[in-house]
């Protein structure tokens, strides 16, 4: 697989249940597959790893192959890895706060979304598919030993100036990733956040009941 790397733009051609509070550290029912129950997103990076090209095309490639709404596929990643001039652009679009621990990462990547397809058609669901691509970006990261942290405190303008990206195409996020060294030195409050427990709200704070109304009357 060959792709260009740089200051180039890789371009990847409800039921009803019922529910219970669950631990919000943990998976209690025991079924969420290990990519996931295991998945955190440290700051914590590995200054001495390298991403290499094998490792780097499989996350694309996962990315490639997500779902989107007509197959529009509206994602595009400006790829960038550390030493590179591209990695210090970005990393310069950065807003102080990640820019404490972002320079550590194996690479950058810049997200973002066509508005519009080929014919000037606005996709109204290009950022949700987008997710998505990011999404599959990071489990086949979890798959490969490596970690993610997405963020969204950079300056938009900058990292579009970066890649020269063209009208229509919007920076969405921004990932790192990389390898985690669980004893790199972090300031606070960072490196309080990184010991904390990995918490998320309950199934029965998140599941949305349909409204009385809406359901047919009994015989």
């Amino acid at each position: 697989m060959t792709f260009q790397l740089g200051y180039r733009v890789v371009t990847f051609s409800i039921t009803t249940f019922s529910t219970r509070a669950l631990s919000h550290d943990r998976d209690e029912t025991g079924t969420l597959h290990p990519l996931l129950s295991a998945r955190r997103s440290p700051r914590a990076f590995d200054a001495a790893h390298e991403l290499d090209d094998g490792a780097l095309a499989a996350l694309l490639e996962a990315a490639r192959w997500a779902p989107s709404a007509n197959n529009s596929q509206p994602w595009r990643f400006g790829v960038t890895r550390r030493g590179e001039p591209a990695f210090d652009a970005l990393f310069d679009a950065l807003m102080p706060g990640n820019q404490l621990w972002a320079r550590r990462a194996s690479a950058l990547v810049l997200v973002a979304a066509a508005d519009a397809d080929s014919t000037g058609r606005h996709l109204p669901w290009a950022r949700y598919d987008t997710g998505q691509a990011v999404a599959h970006l990071t489990v086949q990261a979890q798959a490969e030993g490596l970690v993610v942290h997405q963020l969204g405190g950079f300056d938009p303008q900058a990292a579009a100036r970066a890649f020269d990206l063209p009208a229509g195409v919007t920076p969405v996020v921004v990932v790192a990733v990389g390898a985690h060294d669980p004893d790199a030195e972090l300031p606070e409050p960072l490196a309080e956040r990184e010991r904390a427990p990995r918490t998320r709200a309950g199934l029965d704070q998140l599941v949305l009941q349909p409204a009385a109304q809406a359901l047919p009357l009994s015989a």
